[in-house]
This record gives C-alpha cells, structure tokens and sequence, in this order.
C-alpha cells in the first residue's frame, strides 16, 4: 500500500484535514504551481477523489454538477491570478441556486500584491458581492531548522489559530447554508516539500444547524386565512427530485380550491397538475385572468423560468403571498408576505392536516382549459413542418426512461416548458443566472456525481460556448448529448421589436455554421446526425443502443423558420 505524503506546509495540512473532518472529498483541482501544496495534500490522500480539469472555467461547472447532485459541498483548487477569476460565472450560478462550492485559490503572500510580480491580482474578497464567506488567511513561513525566537513562534500560533478559525467557519456555511465559499491561501515558496507525518491536528469546530420553528400564533393565522380562501395557487420552481413527498401532493390535488403550477425544473408529477404554464397563460382575456387571480400563492423551490407567470403574477398580485424555503425567499412577484423557513415538508406535515376542503371551481375550471389547451398542442405539432418546436416533440418522446436529463438554457429550457416530459426523468437546468455558461461541464460533472445515465440537451451557441467541457478524462461512457443546431440565437429570433439586418444577425442571433463533429471525434463521442424528423427519431434510438463510449446526436433545424412556428404556436391557443 502506498505511503500517505503530506505538505510539509501546515496551513495545506490544515486545509485538507479540515476537508476530510467535515466529510468533503470530491476535490477538482486545475494544474498550477503556487496551489502544489493543496494540490499534494488531496493527492496524496486516499479517501479524496480529485479531478484535474485544466479550464478553470469548465472545473468550476463541473464541481457545481456534482454538488448539484450529491448535496454536499465540492472543492476547486487553482493557482494564484486570474485562474481563479474564471470561477466566477459558477460561483454566481452556485449563489442563486443554492449549491456548496468550496473555493480554495493559492496566492502569494501579500507583500507581493501589486509590485509587479508574475500572476498576482488582488484576490482577497474578490466574489464579495457573490459568497457566502471569505476567508483570507495568513501566509506561514516554513523554516528548515527549529525557530528558537518565542516571538516568531508566538506569530505563527496565531497564524494557525486565526487560519483553523476561518476554515471551519468558512466550511461550516457552504454546508448550513449551502452555497458557495472562498478561502484565500497565500503560501510561501518552497512549496512543492513532502513530508511523512503532519506537524498540525487542527480543530474541527463543530457545525450549528439552525432550528426554525412554525410557531403556533402563525400557524393559527396562515389556517384561518387558507381555510376561507376559495382560490389558492401552489407555483413550484426548480426542485430536486423527492423534494415534496408524493403524500402531499396527492393531498393538494384533492382540494378542489388549491390550483398546483410546476415548471420542468420541479421534478413534480400529478394528473390534476398545470404542468405547461405558458399553455395556460397565453393568450387569455382580461376576464380570465382575473379568474385565475388567486386569493393566496404558496411557493416553494427555486428559480422560475415562465416568463408569463411572472407578468401575470406582478400584475393580478394574490392578497398573500407565502415562501417555504430553510434559507430565503426572493420577493419575485412583489406581495411576499410570509417567509416559512421551513423544508416543504415539514411545513406540510404541520400545516396541510389542519387544512379544511373548500368548495370552489377554481381547479376544475383551469383543469379543463388545461386540457383543451393540451388538445390545441397536439393539433398544432401535427400540421408544423421540422423546426425546433417539432425536434424537441421527438426527442422527448424518444428518450427512455429513467434518464437524467440536463437542460442548457435560453431556447432549450424554454421549449423543454412546452412539454409533458417522462415522469421518469429527472430535470436539472442552471436556472440560478441562467447563462448559457458551463452547461456542458454541469451535465458532466451531475452524470459523474450522481452515476445516473445522463442527456444534455442543448443548443449551438451553448455547446460551443462550453466546448472544453470536454476536456476531460471523466466523462461516462453513457453520456449522451442532443445538440439542436439551428446557426445561431434562435432565442432572438421571437422577441418583440427585432429587426431583420445584418447588425441583427451578427450582433444579436450570432448567425455561424459551425457543426461538431470534428469536436466529437477530437473527444472520442461516437458522432450522428439528423436534418430530419426520421433522422431525429432513428438518431436518438441509435445513441441508447450503446453505451461503450459518449454519443452526440446533431440535429440541424431551418434558422429562419423557427422563430414564426413558435409564435404561431402562442396564436393557435386563441
């Protein structure tokens, strides 16, 4: 068995202990000099698992996949300079969506800061305005002999003190509050020293959940206010799958006076469900919506992407607006009033077993406008010519079941929205920026966390965008990419007020006729392509009949026809 080596830097020592005490051990590291001692601490240990990503970039999406799917927080390692500030796009998405990232970024000690010296910025706080913690730690000088100077020794206890500090608190919030933290780590040269036995035993402070409690004051109000209301709206954003037990949502679907809305994102099923938002949105009279006004909205989850319900809720605002969220509540359709920090179903458990039924036609009216809504949807798809719309029907229909399936943003998240997907799958999209950033690295780095068969479905701009995603030794030989190319932002394309032009194409919808399959044999994908509906179906059919190494299925839409299927599609609910 091989020997364990250790830096012979106590602070990295300090770093990689307190990682393992804390039950941290996906570690991806981006190749760099001045981070070596982080960089052999986790190496060298056998229980951490490192990934070395050359991209900071795409190592950053690919560490938030992971934490994505494992619920718990992952570490990134990188040099000193600006390496470190490609993290930043997903630190960002971390932020908003909620994911632990632990950023550990090497850096030189701070009398080198602005002097001159080579790949030196000035990191400390550098993600202030998006992180949950910094820690800026102390650099230590390693001296080669025993120092016999008290005062130098009384420095650096102080130096380890405030640095173990700092550690645990920055650690102890990525897990509480789970989102993204920063710890600064300047190191002295030489840095590259092994040593056999550490020289520190770091304390591991423990971690503080808080405890919130629904109290019964509030409970008793929010009952009295539910049990009067005859329409009661549940809107349920980007969850993880399981977040809300089938039992509650079985016990909402029976009260005729509770309307439940989910987005794809929400990994949520039922029958009686408003599952296609937009469906139901578009296109209704002054009357309508007024109808569908609702006395209380109950949200739960995450980002919500129908840029519709977000219109009509701001405008036909509810007279209460209630958030259950452990941690925060975004203000999205300005009438919050109550935030339950509270997990779903520990609210659910308390508050729905006291709940009463209400007579009301606010379900069944919306239900059967849903369902005449469905019916318009299938008469439309069936009269369309190939465009994104019709793609986008086959590939869903064509996917087996029980697959992960991530989802870039911008056209795809959108057209995904418009479809009853396979309760089966599980749904995952960056929805906390929603940039077109890191889409690739993301379903990477979720398909290698979770070890479930995972598809990305994405667009041109996207993928290329992510292309060293790529680039690396870790992707499932089960992987599977859906690339809908139509040469350019077709998302463009359908807002108000574009223009026709030259300036329009190259600025705004990117026009380009790149195609990847030179990027699938560079990195060994078994490469199809598809200009057809036939094509699209037999493609996708072929990618699930192997699974020996990743596959890519192209598919080419017509550019200038997609944008006015769509908008016809919204007209055809008239």
């Amino acid at each position: 068995m091989k020997k364990r080596l250790y830096s012979n830097i106590p602070l990295a020592q300090t770093i990689v202990a307190l990682c393992e005490a804390k039950g941290i051990n996906h570690i991806v590291i981006s190749p760099g000099s001045r981070n070596a001692p982080l960089t052999i601490g986790f190496s060298e240990h056998p229980d951490m698992n490192c990934y070395s990503i050359v991209d900071e970039r795409c190592a950053a999406f690919f560490a938030l996949g992971i934490a994505q799917q494992i619920q718990k927080p992952v570490g990134l390692v990188c040099t000193s300079g600006s390496a470190l500030l490609n993290y930043y796009p997903a630190i960002s998405e971390a932020f908003y969506s909620d994911i632990p990232l632990v950023i550990l970024s090497a850096d030189r000690p701070v009398e080198r800061i602005d002097i001159g010296d080579g790949q030196t910025i000035r990191q400390k706080n550098v993600f202030e305005n998006h992180i949950l913690y910094s820690a800026n730690l102390y650099s230590e000088v390693v001296a080669e002999s025993k120092i016999e100077d008290r005062n130098v020794r009384q420095k650096q206890q102080e130096a380890q003190k405030h640095n173990q500090r700092e550690i645990n608190l920055a650690l102890n919030k990525a897990i509480e509050q789970k989102g993204p933290v920063h710890i600064n780590v300047p190191f002295y040269e030489p840095l590259y020293h092994k040593i056999e036995q550490p020289t520190v035993a770091p304390k591991n402070i423990p971690i503080e959940n808080p405890y919130h409690q629904f109290s019964e004051k509030l409970q008793s109000e929010m009952l009295v206010e539910w049990n009067l209301a005859k329409r009661k709206m549940v809107l349920i954003g980007v969850s993880s799958p399981g977040m809300v037990d089938q039992k509650w949502i079985d016990d909402l679907a029976k009260d005729p006076s509770v309307l439940v809305l989910t987005e794809t994102t929400s990994n949520i099923h039922h029958p009686s469900h408003i599952n296609c938002i937009d469906q139901l949105i578009t296109s209704l009279t002054e009357d309508e919506f007024l109808a569908l006004q609702p006395d209380i909205l109950l949200t739960i989850g995450g980002m919500v992407i129908s840029k519709r319900i977000k219109a009509f809720l701001r405008k036909y605002q509810p007279e209460s607006h209630w958030h259950i969220d452990e941690k925060k509540a975004f203000d999205t359709y300005f009438c919050l009033t109550e935030h339950i920090k509270l997990q779903p179903n520990a609210f659910f458990n308390d508050f729905l077993p006291e709940t009463e039924f209400v007579q009301s036609d606010y379900t069944s009216f919306w239900i059967s406008v849903r369902d005449h809504r469905r019916t318009k949807h299938q008469e439309y798809l069936q009269q369309i010519p190939f465009t994104d719309l019709k793609a986008f029907e086959v590939v869903f229909n064509v996917i087996p079941d029980h697959q992960m399936i991530q989802l870039s943003n911008s056209s795809t998240v959108r057209y995904a929205q418009l479809f009853s997907l396979n309760p089966t799958f599980k749904v995952f999209c960056n929805r906390g920026t929603s940039g077109i950033d890191g889409s690739t690295s993301t379903a990477i780095g979720a398909a290698l966390g979770s070890k479930i068969p995972t598809t990305l479905i994405t667009g041109d701009l996207s993928f290329f965008y992510d292309s060293n995603g790529l680039w690396n030794e870790y992707i499932p030989s089960d992987f599977k990419i859906i690339l809908i190319n139509n040469g350019g932002g077709g998302i463009f394309r359908i807002l108000h007020g574009k223009e026709e032009s030259s300036n329009f194409r190259t600025y705004f919808e990117t026009t380009h006729c790149l195609t990847a399959i030179h990027l699938s044999k560079m990195f060994g994908f078994e490469y199809h392509v598809a200009n057809n509906l036939d094509e699209v179906a037999s493609g996708v059919q072929k990618m699930y009949r192997s699974n020996n190494v990743p596959h890519l299925l192209e598919v080419f839409t017509p550019r200038e026809e997609n944008d006015s299927t769509l908008i016809e599609y919204f007209k055809y609910f008239i």
